[in-house]
């Protein structure tokens, strides 16, 4: 199959590549990203695999279409950038990565956590100017403390357990509460209890139309003064206006994101040089507890090769028998 590769970056192609061994489909690497300027670049090819930040409205679906491609190859567990309804009516066939590492994503979120807790951001900087005074950089025992886990699929469960380990009480939210996820700690409990309870709360879900904004104004004032608030889903889950007034009247003690609503714009770039042009990005970056990381939860050897052959592999299914174990449409998703 040939393969256009949209928004590729460096630490991909040697993995891809070597991935691809195993399989011969013929990969073409951009650095751009899918969008209705570049779509012409998927000429002659089969598929696309695109990244978090692609775009495929109906627009550019159907200029994939006009030019015969065929499939779509998340290279990501996330679909919410595909509008699913035209794929299916263009017969497109869409598949993801619904599972690389779990592990991977909960740990950043730990590293989010332990960081914004002992401010080991400002102690850093701090030490490297010669400055070995503890003033301001007090945290506290995670241990005894409440935490909120929102989506409890195999990442939520992760991170679950190792709240647990910390001492923690973990309180849980999801549409579907498993089995698997109680096992691992969570007692399920109705969002107004969450918000009240939790001392962290950690965004684990994807982006739907039930889930977009789930932070804002009216669940922010139900939360504890000074509650800590981890995104590492998806950044439309936070309506970022929001969450800025609430780390200026304090009700929002500490902010941990490795996701922003707009990041389509910024992340996977070099913008060192350049003065960020969103405002909203640029007032959270001022916050001394507020630690942004550029979508890197993912980011292990592990779940990069985990990702790899899995997208591979959906597409060889796809070539070979016309669907995939991890297709996903407006009404099934694996």
């Amino acid at each position: 199959m040939n393969i256009a590769f949209f928004s590729a970056q460096d630490y991909e192609l040697d993995l891809f590549r070597q991935v691809n061994e195993s399989f011969a489909h013929t990969l073409t690497f951009l650095e751009a990203p899918l969008n209705p300027g570049t779509l012409r670049l998927a000429e002659d090819h089969d598929a696309v695999c695109v990244f978090v930040n692609d775009q495929l409205d109906a627009a550019v679906l159907e200029g994939l279409h006009a030019l015969n491609v065929q499939a779509i190859a998340l290279r990501c567990s996330g679909f919410n950038n595909v509008d699913l309804p035209t794929a299916e009516r263009l017969g497109m066939k869409v598949v993801r990565v619904p599972a690389y590492s779990p592990h991977a994503v909960a740990e950043h979120t730990l590293s989010l956590m332990m960081a914004l807790n002992r401010k080991t951001h400002r102690a850093f900087n701090r030490v490297r100017e010669g400055n070995f005074t503890l003033n301001g950089l007090m945290g506290v025992d995670f241990h005894g403390n409440t935490a909120g886990v929102i989506g409890t699929g195999k990442i939520g469960q992760c991170m679950a357990r190792i709240l647990k380990g910390l001492g923690m009480t973990v309180l849980g939210y999801d549409l579907y509460p498993s089995e698997a996820a109680r096992e691992a700690g969570i007692r399920f409990v109705e969002l107004d209890e969450l918000w009240t309870q939790a001392d962290v709360i950690s965004l684990h879900c994807p982006l739907t139309p039930e889930t977009k904004h789930l932070i804002n104004p009216r669940s922010l004032a139900q939360m504890k003064p000074g509650v800590m608030i981890l995104n590492t889903s998806r950044g439309g889950v936070v309506d970022t206006a929001a969450v800025i007034q609430g780390l200026k009247t304090g009700q929002v003690g500490s902010l941990g994101l490795d996701v922003y609503e707009e990041e389509g714009d910024v992340f996977f770039r070099n913008l060192s040089d350049q003065v960020i042009q969103d405002d909203q990005l640029a007032r959270l970056l001022t916050f001394p507890n507020v630690i942004i990381t550029g979508h890197q939860a993912f980011f292990t050897r592990e779940a990069l090769n985990a990702i790899a052959d899995t997208t591979l592999t959906n597409l060889q299914e796809l070539e070979q028998t016309g669907s995939s174990a991890n297709e996903v449409t407006s009404t099934k998703v694996i």
